[in-house]
């Protein structure tokens, strides 16, 4: 606890019910997202939480209401200047006093905000932890009040996971020295692991964990193996037409010849990398904020600081770095609950440069193991046999049942009874007893005499050349599937060893079958057409619906561009839909539209509803 004295039960039920009113009167929201109320009631009882929660749930609320609801000034930590100054144009937009200390503002900027502080006058400030390097920042954020310390996406203080910030490392010192003040770590993606290790460097005692579902639902998942990759990208692209995405690759030479190629094809594509001159990448990225339709073809540099909530869809050019990056940058779509799009491409050059960059890399032997072990469970979701989905969050440590919403739900593929195989690639793993690689091990089933299964006398296994009658890439793909099926295994702490489980062993015996893809390890012929993309937006609207959201959109980019600001700060793609189907006639009307707060209504209501007016109604 972090009070004198603790909340009553009263006390916080109290502050809850202001903070719901607070949620409707301020952001438009009827009522909290699942997750939203538990982390909030813990935060209000003075407890230190660490919460887990999905893109787009809402995480950044649980932060923010409190400084609305009772006094005091939170801190919130956050990565990159980006998500930021998003932020705090966000908060500002809905009535919030917040402001942001950074090297992107001038130094007037950060001044201003500094007084601010020190006067009282902010719910929230936005700072970069290595800005607390800087003498008398914490003073500064003592003596303004601050009673709350948040930090945004905290997984980056995992030295292992995929987003590491070295700075991140000193925050439970600045935590200290802020007089052990309320914490709350936030972040989409953290497994048990990462979990554990936040707890340790973060924390002085442990604080509350609240773990949400990483399920999305809303997101429809598909990944394909690479026969052209600008044909299957323009492809899929031309089936979101109008909509805006992002292409992710894995070069800053792929990002400019994929954005020109959509050009030529009459699509706004533009590329985003490190390479680019500073100047022209805030511009680029400025552009794909503030307007619609806009695909940024970008490496992984882009993405962490964006919030954008109507990215329409997500591909990738290239295989990503692991199932966590894949998670999290697939996760930059569909932040409004609204339908959005997946698409992943891969290749055996892939995993190869990908294998080769680990090995490489001077990094310590269990962390190169770690890295290793994460290629290959990414590899065995690319061919897994079973619900995307269900592969997904098994990743996670979640269970759940098939979804319908991904290619191998309704993608049409073709299954065989693979126990035999099965059981052949699980007894060579256990007659070498798991500690070799895929490769080696196909080399046995194919009966190949390499140097290295001479080496080992592996020829003289019994499983040596049982395989032959299959060619060695599709054994490569019923070993990913038996990983992906949870029937071996590997114990990245045994030296990477591999194991069958238990589900494994009920096969191996011959109590169960096991289905197995028909197509795994086949490269699709070169005319082979992109699966059906998920459901679109104008899917759910009529045509008279679907022509006031085109007059809305065209509104709300006039204001944007008027303002300098991104056009979902004004209003979020999901607003505006319900606007096209509820088409209110007053400002009353308007209010109980989602995400239409009190100061979003006075301030652009009146636009809004002559645009809806002058489209005529579609109620009547």
């Amino acid at each position: 606890m972090h009070t004198s004295s603790s909340p009553s039960p009263a006390q916080i039920d109290a502050s809850l019910d202001e903070a719901r009113a607070a949620l409707t009167r301020i952001y438009g929201y009827p009522s909290f997202r699942p997750g939203q109320e538990e982390v909030l009631r813990a935060i209000f009882a003075g407890e230190d939480v660490l919460a887990v929660m999905p893109t787009g749930s809402g995480k950044s609320l649980c932060y923010q209401l409190p400084p609305v609801v009772r006094q005091g000034l939170t801190v919130v930590v956050s990565p990159l200047i980006a998500l930021m100054h998003d932020q705090v144009q966000q908060l500002r937009a809905y009535g919030i006093a917040a402001g942001a200390l950074n090297s992107g503002n001038t130094p007037g900027e950060n001044l201003a905000t500094e007084r601010a502080i020190a006067q009282g006058r902010l719910r929230l400030v936005y700072v970069a932890p290595e800005r607390f390097a800087l003498p008398g920042l914490v003073e500064l954020f003592r003596d303004g009040g601050a009673n709350l310390l948040a930090i945004d996406e905290a997984h980056c203080i995992s030295q292992w996971g995929h987003d590491f910030r070295p700075e991140y490392l000193g925050l439970r010192e600045i935590r200290q020295m802020l007089g052990n003040i309320q914490t709350v770590a936030v972040t989409a993606t953290a497994d048990a692991p990462t979990r554990d290790e936040i707890v340790a460097k973060l924390f002085d005692a442990p604080p509350r964990v609240f773990v949400r579902s990483f399920d999305r639902p809303n997101l429809r998942l598909a990944m394909k193996r690479k026969s052209s990759a600008p044909r299957q990208i323009a492809d899929f692209v031309a089936a979101h037409r109008g909509e805006c995405g992002i292409v992710y690759c894995n070069s800053r030479k792929r990002t400019e010849t994929f954005a020109a190629g959509l050009s030529a094809q009459g699509h706004r594509a533009i590329p985003y990398h490190a390479g680019l001159e500073p100047s022209l990448r805030s511009a680029h990225q400025t552009e794909f904020l503030q307007a619609d339709g806009v695909i940024m073809v970008a490496t992984i540099a882009f993405g962490m600081g964006i919030d954008k909530p109507d990215v329409r869809y997500v591909c990738h050019a290239d295989l990503p770095q692991s199932i966590e990056a894949y998670y999290q940058e697939i996760g930059r779509a569909g932040r409004d609950g609204l339908p959005a799009d997946t698409l992943t491409l891969w290749g055996e050059d892939d995993v190869a440069l990908r294998r080769k960059q680990i090995l490489d890399a001077d990094m310590p032997a269990m962390r190169r193991r770690v890295e290793l072990a994460k290629l290959e469970a990414l590899i065995a979701y690319a061919e897994t046999p079973l619900c995307r989905r269900q592969t997904l969050l098994k990743a996670f440590g979640e269970a759940s049942g098939p979804c319908g919403n991904c290619d191998i739900c309704n993608g049409g593929l073709r299954y065989f009874n693979g126990k035999l195989e099965a059981q052949k690639m699980m007894s060579a793993i256990l007659r070498t007893s798991g500690r070799f690689f895929a490769n080696h091990l196909v080399n046995i089933l194919t009966g190949q005499a390499t140097d290295a299964v001479l080496r080992h006398a592996h020829e003289k296994l019994r499983t040596f050349g049982v395989g032959a009658d299959r060619p060695a890439e599709e054994w490569r793909s019923i070993f990913r599937q038996l990983h992906a099926a949870d029937l071996i295994g590997q114990d990245v702490t045994e030296d990477g060893r591999w194991y069958v489980t238990e589900a494994g062993r009920r096969v191996l015996s011959g109590e169960d079958d096991v289905a197995l893809r028909a197509d795994g390890g086949k490269k699709p012929e070169r005319r082979e057409r992109i699966a059906t993309p998920g459901a679109t937006l104008s899917d759910t609207l009529t045509t008279n619906q679907q022509a006031l959201l085109a007059a809305l959109k065209a509104r709300r980019l006039e204001l944007a561009r008027q303002e300098r600001q991104p056009a979902y700060v004004i209003f979020p793609d999901r607003t505006l839909v319900e606007l096209s189907v509820k088409h209110p006639r007053s400002l009353a009307e308007m209010a109980s539209v989602h995400g239409v707060g009190e100061a979003k209504l006075a301030r652009y209501g009146d636009t809004f509803l002559q645009v809806i007016r002058s489209m005529g109604s579609d109620r009547d």
